[in-house]
């Protein structure tokens, strides 16, 4: 799982040591944490891909769905077999809003690297199968997928039909009311994986993980003690992407306070802002 870092501190030039920027650096870089059910959900992309599955991801915003998803991508990065033609087995690609034919047809063309993108939308269709069939892809993820105009649908069906190509729309429980509102789309995206926000006991897991692989303090923090845990229960009300950024939060006022751990009243500060 890909945690983010949302905030940058930085002290006046002059007080901060050298040491403490770097780390502080450190925090504000992408990482990629493997969690259990990223690990499950990612099985089940397996399953999907290999027998080119049409299927959904649902999701509350912030938990973790889109992340996971680009993570899979990255498990499977594109490689150049013969000559110029690359072989891409996942495509990941986030719908702009409103999206028609045109954006659509234009965001896997340039997701290919595919320079040739004027043209009719019949032309922009031809050229997109082909290079999808080209380029060997075995699965397209399009996230946001609430965004696909009714039309915009029916040409994700006709890549499902005629490439057997795997595709997975991913959203919130909006997507879910778009589909059923087409009875083939419905039946073709029945298959369903859901992402739910984290039960008192994933939160305290999904703390020590981030405490030892993404904060990685000087000392240990406790970050899963009852009182810690409360006021990140409370903060985050279960939902991943405001936990990574609380002890982002946290762990960066830490650092500037040149203290080697968080302690109970820096995690309350940190979370204070999404109460």
């Amino acid at each position: 799982m890909k945690a983010e870092a949302r905030e940058r501190i930085v002290l006046p030039p002059g007080v901060m040591v050298p040491e403490t920027q770097v780390e502080l650096d450190r925090l504000e870089r992408q990482c990629f944490v493997e969690l259990e059910r990223v690990q499950q959900f990612h099985t089940w992309l397996d399953d999907k891909r290999q027998c080119r599955q049409a299927c959904r991801v649902i999701g509350d915003s912030r938990t973790g769905k889109t992340l996971a998803c680009d993570a899979y991508r990255l498990k499977f990065a594109a490689q150049t077999v013969s000559g110029d033609v690359p072989f891409v087995p996942v495509i990941d690609w986030h719908a702009t809003t409103e999206t028609g034919q045109r954006e659509l047809f234009l965001g896997l063309l340039e997701h290919l690297k595919y320079r040739v993108v004027s043209g009719t939308i019949s032309d922009l269709r031809e050229r997109t199968h082909r290079l999808l069939k080209t380029c060997q892809v075995e699965m397209i993820i399009l996230d946001e997928a609430h965004r696909f105009r009714p039309k915009t649908f029916s040409e994700i069906r006709d890549i499902f039909d005629l490439l057997n190509i795997s595709v997975v729309l991913v959203g919130t429980d909006r997507l879910d009311a778009v589909v059923r509102r087409d009875e083939q789309v419905h039946h073709r995206f029945m298959a369903c994986h859901r992402f739910h926000r984290l039960d008192s006991q994933a939160l305290e897991a999904t703390t020590a993980i981030w405490e030892a692989y993404v904060l990685k303090l000087p000392h240990p923090s406790n970050l899963t003690s009852a009182p810690m845990q409360k006021v990140l229960g409370t903060a985050t009300r279960g939902y991943l992407g405001l936990l990574d950024e609380i002890l982002r939060n946290a762990a960066r006022r830490a650092l500037l306070l040149k203290r080697s751990h968080i302690d109970i009243n820096l995690l309350t500060q940190a979370a204070a802002a999404y109460q």
